[in-house]
């Protein structure tokens, strides 16, 4: 009789502790604490396997503590996505929108500082950013052949950013007139390799940039060019922070679909 009453004793006790984990979860729950609360959900399983009760009570606040956390979520990245769009509108005007309908199906922002009509003799590096937010940049050369494949950015003491070796196709091209060579190289993607980064980040400074090929050539950024990737760098950013945030919103849009469909599951 004393080795039940002791076990009555001990059962009890445990009970007391699952309901307490458990209220505690419905006061965190309430202001709005949910990490906490899921964290002491949790605790009841793992510290009170046998507080069947608790248990599933448990499973049924997680629910809806899991609901109201999407909820608030999607609320956040909502207004996060509204200040992007803010951002977003402010650069955008210093682009213009080029899309030709019969061969693109996505059209590109070009900086007005560095327009697609500008004249090919002037060596240049230039960019555009898609509206998928994907930025490039071109090389534009003239001059004796250089066969270039490759630039480099540098700054004055010494750190630099360099591009992958990129192979030729539709989007490269070089034609000769019977004054000079032409080049137009495109990087995209890794690519790129963080040049437009380099160079919006030294933009204060100056900055060499090198083509390289056969052999190679150089010249100094204008600060207009160096302007112009800045914005395409940062139009570039805004877009993919706004695609991000848009992915965010879906995942937790889903969940709510899930939970409302499930009821009584918990994952």
């Amino acid at each position: 009789m004393v080795a039940l009453l002791c076990t009555l004793l001990s059962c009890n006790s445990k009970t007391k502790d699952a309901k307490y984990f458990l209220d505690m979860a419905k006061n965190l729950y309430a202001a709005d604490n949910y990490e906490s609360a899921k964290s002491h959900i949790d605790s009841i399983k793992m510290l009170h396997p046998k507080a069947f009760k608790e248990i599933k009570e448990g499973f049924s606040l997680m629910q809806d503590v899991r609901r109201a956390e999407n909820k608030r979520n999607i609320v956040y990245l909502d207004s996060m996505i509204q200040n992007n769009y803010n951002e977003l509108k402010e650069v955008q005007s210093e682009f213009d929108f080029v899309r030709d309908e019969n061969y693109q199906e996505f059209g590109n922002y070009v900086p007005k500082l560095t327009p697609s009509s500008k004249p090919l003799e002037e060596n240049t590096l230039r960019s555009r950013v898609s509206e998928k937010g994907i930025l490039f940049l071109e090389s534009v050369y003239s001059g004796s052949s250089l066969n270039h494949n490759k630039i480099k950015a540098s700054i004055p003491d010494g750190s630099y950013a360099e591009s992958l070796t990129v192979t030729a196709d539709g989007l490269n091209y070089k034609f000769t007139t019977l004054k000079r060579t032409y080049e137009i190289v495109r990087f995209i993607g890794n690519d790129e390799n963080g040049v437009s980064e380099f160079i919006y980040t030294f933009q204060d400074s100056p900055i060499t940039l090198t083509y390289i090929g056969k052999r190679n050539s150089t010249k100094t950024l204008s600060k207009t060019e160096k302007k112009a990737i800045s914005l395409s760098f940062e139009l570039s950013k805004i877009l993919h922070e706004i695609e991000d945030l848009k992915y965010e919103i879906g995942k937790s849009e889903a969940l709510l679909r899930y939970l409302d469909k499930n009821k009584s599951v918990v994952e």
